[in-house]
């Protein structure tokens, strides 16, 4: 496979202000198109180093990609930086000033005259049509290799690589392509899952697989190398269907797919309605699962019942169990999935009550301690969790939120069983006690 290098260029992005999305984005898409990235730089706003960097790069890949720097602003250095790269100097480009006067014309706006800087290319450099914003990208050879600078915005920037730079790239490509998947599993930590799939991941095996783990999450990374797009599609479908079959339910899904958006596509299955009950986790469980488009078809709503008070008078939880056993406990897990079940007319709850910290734990009940209630029309069942106590609050909150979706997810797999078939690892069930209400 050719090779290239990614630079990412952006103060903001070497001080870790701004996450860098684009440098992984590229990367998937290079590799299918046959291109290995074999380099990620991330660079600060310095023309000097830009163009150190840029004449290093091209000396010893294929193919460089840039991205950021295109802006209007006096940070904005990649195009001096590329010039000085081709020793060659800056020009006007006509036709992108008319595109960036008609962009600024069409929002009602005068455009501002700094704005013109961003019309200037190198010296015989081609200037890269920009369909979702102002600055045109460049695309020029330094050193007889091909190198293309995008904008650092990740819109323009993915729009402007797949309809300029992809189609060149495409035409170019020689020998292996490298097609990627993400599975994502939940329930098994990665140490564990890694026993049962060592023998897939061993160095030099094609397709490639490695593991990432995140807030209880472990997704499995396949990467096929092969002549054709078909050959590596046929490879990681032989390897993916080995993982699913070593794993099982531990699989809940691939590449897009989230434990919110997979619950959804499962409650769609059973035509049922899902309502929610939180405490510790504040509404974030239902906020995972309004991210997913369409939700509403089987989220009703939830209620975040974090006072004592609140727990009583809108989910129906008993003052005296409250009193008796604390609103940490397994008895009020269970009345707060009861509770939102028969408050919002579903035929399932889940529910979350625990310590997320820092402060607030004891010996008997620590930082990290949560129980889960889950209701279903098979019964209602609690499960307890120890996510500290050294984790942080938000850890706690997101894992005790995902862990939440996965036992309901669990559950939704064989209704019939219901909360009876629950095993996911690391923590303990509760009795199960079917509940009839109106």
């Amino acid at each position: 496979m050719r090779e290239t290098w990614i630079l990412s260029c952006g103060t903001e992005l070497t001080l870790g202000q701004t996450v860098d999305t684009n440098a992984a984005w590229l990367a998937g898409q290079l590799a299918a198109l046959g291109y290995r990235s074999v380099r990620h730089v991330t660079l600060p706003d310095d023309a000097v180093a830009l163009r150190e960097t840029l004449l290093q790069a091209a000396a010893v890949c294929d193919v460089v990609l840039l991205t950021g720097g295109l802006g209007p602003t006096v940070d904005d250095v990649t195009r001096e930086a590329l010039a000085a790269a081709a020793g060659v100097p800056l020009e006007v480009h006509p036709p992108s000033l008319e595109q960036m006067r008609a962009f600024f014309a069409a929002r009602g706006r005068e455009m501002p005259a700094r704005n013109a800087v961003q019309a200037q290319i190198p010296l015989g450099a081609t200037a890269l049509p920009n369909t979702c914003g102002t600055a045109p990208g460049i695309g020029l050879r330094i050193g007889g290799k091909a190198c293309y600078a995008l904008p650092g915005v990740p819109f323009e920037m993915r729009a402007m690589f797949v309809q300029c730079v992809a189609p060149e790239l495409r035409g170019t490509a020689a020998g292996e392509i490298l097609l990627c998947r993400e599975l994502h599993t939940f329930g098994l930590g990665e140490s564990d899952l890694g026993v049962r799939i060592e023998d897939l991941m061993r160095r030099g095996r094609n397709p490639e697989v490695g593991t990432t783990a995140q807030f209880g999450q472990v997704d499995i990374r396949i990467n096929a190398a092969a002549p054709t797009h078909a050959d590596a599609e046929a490879l990681l479908d032989q390897t993916e269907a080995e993982l699913r079959h070593r794993l099982g339910a531990v699989v809940f899904g691939r590449e897009a797919d989230t434990l919110a958006s997979v619950v959804g596509t499962l409650l769609l299955a059973q035509a049922w309605k899902l309502s929610t009950a939180e405490s510790c986790t504040g509404g974030l469980i239902g906020h995972l699962l309004t991210d997913v488009p369409g939700a509403s078809r089987y989220y009703v709503g939830g209620v975040v019942a974090y006072a004592n008070e609140a727990k009583a008078d809108a989910l129906g939880v008993d003052r005296t169990a409250l009193a008796a056993h604390g609103a940490v406990s397994e008895v009020v897990a269970r009345e707060m999935a009861v509770g939102a079940a028969r408050g919002f007319h579903t035929e399932c709850a889940v529910a979350v009550t625990g310590i997320a910290g820092p402060d607030g734990g004891t010996a008997q009940k620590p930082v990290g301690l949560v129980y889960i209630g889950l209701h279903t029309p098979a019964g209602t069942s609690v499960c307890e969790y120890r996510f500290g106590p050294d984790a942080p609050r938000d850890v706690i909150r997101l894992r005790a939120a995902r862990t939440a979706l996965n036992l309901l997810r669990l559950a939704l797999l064989d209704p019939a069983a219901g909360c009876c078939r629950l095993k996911p690892q690391g923590h303990r069930i509760l009795p199960t006690i079917f509940l009839m209400f109106g």
